[in-house]
């Protein structure tokens, strides 16, 4: 066996492995992998195979939140291997995450166009719809997703807008009198959904499905140079993002709580790897 074959064997080897740590929920072991064989790679491989090390690349960095960076490796997955159905699924959540909708929805109405039963093309092409105010087309697509994937996406937990507020008292009243009496100049409160300008004030744009944000410059910060830093500090938690993430009211409320201390930590100056050793990523 040359050099040649050698290469290949171990590439071949190395996308069976990435792909089981993505399948584990291993993203930064997948990218490590994947990595490793496009450096490989470069003695000359197979398109298919170039093209299958950038996909995964693709997916691992999208699941590790950067999907800025994943698009690239996706548009490269595509030119390899033209049509082909993962890559243009994978692309069109990168485009969603990274808010530009209608880039999204053409490329995911294109995935249902090839494969019907792709759940996260549906999911996904629900989401858009409601940001677009077609509730109509999104409780369709929402409703085929999870027929067609009922583990990955259940039915939403919902609460009256009069119950959810009170979930919300009942876990800021829960916060230790020290920290409640630093929030009592900072507004909680409850929206739908992130407005696309909120999104977009962050570089890059934050996911559609975050389940809350601090708005606002951290506590002794002022001069903050966060795009938050203008204006007055509030707490957002947005209702319908933490429905859909909750499998039952008990899964609920306890995802209130623990979204309300992660953006109460934001607001104490906690970073994301800081809160993540708190347990509140």
């Amino acid at each position: 066996m040359g050099a040649h074959d050698d290469a290949a064997a171990e590439i071949e080897r190395l996308l069976s492995e990435a792909a089981e740590l993505l399948e584990g929920g291993d993203p930064s072991g997948a990218l490590e992998l994947t990595r490793r064989g496009a450096r490989l790679a470069r003695r000359g491989v197979s398109t298919e195979a170039a093209g299958e090390l950038a996909l995964l690349e693709g997916i691992a960095l999208t699941d590790l939140g950067e999907p800025e960076e994943a698009l690239p490796r996706l548009d490269a997955a595509l030119s390899a291997l033209p049509g082909d159905v993962d890559a243009m699924l994978e692309r069109g959540l990168a485009l969603y995450e990274l808010c530009r909708f209608e880039e999204a929805r053409a490329q995911l109405l294109e995935v249902t166009r090839r494969e019907p039963r792709e759940p996260w093309a549906h999911h996904t092409l629900g989401l858009i719809a409601e940001r677009r105010g077609d509730p109509k087309e999104a409780a369709r697509h929402l409703a085929r997703a999870r027929a067609l994937a009922p583990d990955e996406f259940a039915e939403p937990a919902p609460l009256p807008a009069e119950e959810f507020d009170g979930v919300v008292e009942d876990a800021l009243a829960s916060l230790p009198d020290k920290v409640r009496s630093y929030l009592s100049n900072v507004a909680i409160a409850v929206e739908p959904l992130p407005a696309e300008e909120d999104l977009r004030a962050a570089d890059p744009p934050l996911s559609p499905s975050i389940l809350g944000v601090f708005r606002g410059a951290p506590l002794g910060q002022k001069a903050s140079m966060d795009p938050w830093s203008h204006f007055p500090s509030s707490i957002v938690l947005y209702q319908r993002n933490l429905e859909r993430f909750a499998r039952d009211r008990e899964e609920l409320v306890e995802q209130i709580g623990v979204t309300l201390l992660h953006e109460v930590g934001h607001f104490l100056g906690l970073d994301e790897e800081e809160l993540r050793r708190l347990g509140l990523d």
